[in-house]
């Protein structure tokens, strides 16, 4: 695709970050009228991050700043359909996902990059080395993914039951912001006893994914549930980092990261006692340091 980066308005929330660096918001178009809006900063080794679903890059903000401060170029995105970038009808697909990422690594000129999926990010990770051959790409990192099956099957019986998923879809049909609301509260391991994040905060990240086209929340849904990457993952062949908690209520730990970590060879496999699946929130001073340390080595 021919070279398309347009430059964004700033966002209010730049001025949060204590670094001396020029706005790097743009708007890259990765197939035709499909502009997704990228966030660019900083200097150094290229670490790409790729959000989970119904979030969008904001999810990030904790990892942005602190990867920056310690001289890390850091891009995040929208997935198309998300946050501020284009809601096309279709290409929820991770095919078509997956080359969206490719055009962005490419008109970036990107080289010796980290890759960083969560959730269903993860998708996009696995399959940009099966179908773009991890084109400048020499590190991966997997948090709390989805990877490498979610549906059960007869040769997948620890997944989950495909009803489970026409459930879920029901209740977005039905009431998508009274189902992100209760998304939300276990998503964070929000109980009556444990309150890991502000009411405020909680409100905030159900604003985020209530951002995303239904279609797009109702398709990437049914594409991270049903995506099968089994035979992906021999692929991947640069160091993996992968982080899961034991907690995880929405992807859990034993019917996703335990297997992906048996199937990738050069893999670190770290296991955060108690965690939720959010726990780019709830662990994030310590997925900071290990996620730092992994890109340092």
């Amino acid at each position: 695709m021919e070279n398309s980066i347009l430059n964004a308005s700033p966002s209010l929330r730049d001025s949060d970050f204590d670094i001396q660096l020029q706005n790097t918001d743009k708007y890259i178009e990765t197939a035709k009228n499909v502009m997704l809006y990228v966030r660019d900063y900083g200097k150094g080794k290229p670490v790409f991050l790729i959000h989970g679903w119904p979030l969008s890059n904001e999810m990030w903000e904790y990892q942005i700043e602190f990867l920056v401060q310690n001289n890390f170029r850091v891009i995040a995105y929208d997935r198309r359909g998300f946050g501020k970038s284009s809601q096309p009808w279709d290409g929820y697909d991770y095919d078509t996902l997956t080359d969206d990422l490719y055009e962005i690594i490419e008109q970036l000129q990107l080289e010796n990059a980290t890759l960083v999926g969560f959730s269903m990010g993860g998708g996009e990770v696995v399959r940009y080395f099966s179908r773009h051959g991890g084109k400048g790409v020499t590190k991966a990192a997997l948090i709390s993914s989805i990877i490498p099956f979610l549906l059960k099957t007869d040769d997948n019986p620890e997944g989950r039951p495909r009803e489970k998923g026409e459930a879920t879809a029901e209740a977005i049909r039905e009431d998508r912001i009274g189902f992100l609301e209760n998304f939300g509260k276990t998503f964070f391991g929000v109980n009556i006893i444990n309150k890991p994040l502000s009411t405020p905060l909680l409100e905030h990240f159900r604003m985020l994914c209530s951002l995303a086209s239904p279609r797009a929340t109702l398709k990437c849904a049914e594409s991270l549930s049903t995506t099968d990457f089994r035979d992906e993952l021999n692929a991947i062949k640069v160091p993996t980092l992968i982080i899961h908690g034991s907690d995880d209520k929405n992807i859990p730990m034993e019917s996703s990261s335990q297997k992906t970590a048996a199937a990738i060879v050069n893999n670190t496999f770290m296991v955060y006692e108690g965690a939720p699946h959010g726990l780019f929130y709830t662990e994030r001073d310590r997925l900071n340091e290990d996620l730092l340390e992994f890109l340092s080595a």
